[in-house]
């Protein structure tokens, strides 16, 4: 993989490998993809103070993130139908995170089950809760992820109900394929996918089937998601699923300032500002724009991460830079799961390792810990930062 330099290398080869229904699912936004573009374009507003005359022999990129240590400030972001990128998809991404040293979030809506994960892995790994109506599946649910270890719960608050995504639409996305003329030519184009796939114990979301009620095959499945989306959530729903988790917990989809103090006065030990992606409100900022104004408002009250645009060593930098203790990546380790698999996530961490180093460096820094917004210059900077 020598010729593999970016993340845009993987995502060139992904888009030729893995069927056009699910590489859309993971490279699409919701309606005009106005803010699915911004999450990534609105990194080039900042810039960095390169600094010089400074000794950087030693650097570190270490952090930790809810008390544990992590080699480089990155954690994998929980995707859906991860295992329909590349066979075995969600093992294969724990397993690359887990030897690079950072942790690994399994979906709700994973094909490889809690399970199966825990099976093929050593270390915990992060849970992520789509909050849904059918309680009784929640409380198995949560008391499964603690079974098998998981410390740490993402709960998402941004999906109560669902944003139009055109590309799903367009494509009838499922898991498994429906054998309809477009799928079945869109599979038999990607002959490695394919037999990938035939291979694979896991087709069908395996934490869903077999443990919902009522859901024991995929004509079930789909009926009973649709039911799921529950519009009555509300924070105050919150207080029943931290009676039942033992362990920390981050809540995911904050991209308000008075969301954070409020998640901050109730005692979760975390948040990611996160607007899923641009996959939900379109038009909604990005979200490395918004993280500076939560920062300002929540301090280090607790853990503030940010997903959402992230390509770079250079892009994890300027959330550093603003505040975050890290960031959650999502596209970027799909692009290499679908390009080479376990390897293909790897590939992306080095990358995203090797261009935070040397950004580091050449801002003059030899820790991660230390930097911070004198380390750049931002675009409007005080009408910005100053209310």
């Amino acid at each position: 993989m020598k010729n593999i330099l970016n993340v845009s290398d993987l995502q060139n080869i992904a888009r030729k490998r893995v069927p056009k229904m699910f590489y859309d699912y993971a490279d699409s936004g919701s309606w005009r993809e106005e803010t699915y573009a911004a999450n990534q374009n609105d990194f080039s507003h900042i810039k960095f103070k390169q600094r010089v005359g400074v000794n950087i022999d030693k650097r570190s990129l270490e952090k930790k993130f809810m008390g544990e240590k992590v080699s480089i400030p990155v954690a994998l972001a929980p995707v859906g139908l991860c295992g329909m990128q590349h066979r075995d998809g969600e093992i294969l991404a724990a397993q690359a995170s887990e030897e690079f040293g950072i942790p690994f979030t399994l979906s709700t809506m994973s094909i490889c089950s809690i399970e199966d994960v825990a099976e093929n892995t050593k270390n915990s790994f992060w849970f992520q809760l789509y909050v849904m109506r059918d309680k009784e599946f929640i409380t198995r649910l949560l008391a499964r992820a603690q079974d098998a270890g998981c410390k740490v719960l993402q709960i998402t608050m941004d999906l109560n109900i669902i944003g139009q995504r055109h590309a799903d639409v367009r494509n009838g996305l499922s898991a498994p394929p429906r054998l309809t003329l477009s799928h079945i030519k869109q599979v038999l184009s990607r002959p490695t996918w394919a037999l990938g796939m035939l291979r694979a114990k896991r087709h069908v979301f395996g934490n869903v089937i077999g443990h919902a009620k009522g859901v024991t095959d995929n004509a079930s499945l789909w009926s009973w998601v649709a039911e799921q989306f529950d519009a009555s959530f509300s924070w105050k729903d919150l207080d029943w699923i931290r009676n039942q988790w033992k362990g920390k917990i981050i809540l995911k989809g904050i991209m308000d300032p008075e969301d954070a103090l409020r998640a901050s006065k109730l005692g979760y030990e975390g948040i990611v500002v996160s607007n899923h992606g641009g996959r939900q409100l379109d038009g909604a900022p990005a979200t490395i724009s918004v993280l500076p104004y939560i920062i300002d408002k929540v301090g280090n009250e607790m853990e503030i991460y940010m997903d959402g645009g992230v390509r770079s060593g250079q892009d994890i930098c300027k959330a550093l830079c603003l505040g975050a203790q890290g960031v959650l990546i999502g596209r970027p380790f799909l692009y290499g799961l679908g390009a080479y698999g376990k390897k293909g996530v790897t590939r992306c961490l080095e990358i995203m390792r090797d261009s935070l180093d040397e950004t580091l460096g050449l801002l003059g820094e030899t820790d991660v810990c230390d930097l911070g917004r004198n380390n750049i210059y931002y675009k409007n900077y005080k009408e910005f930062f100053l209310e």
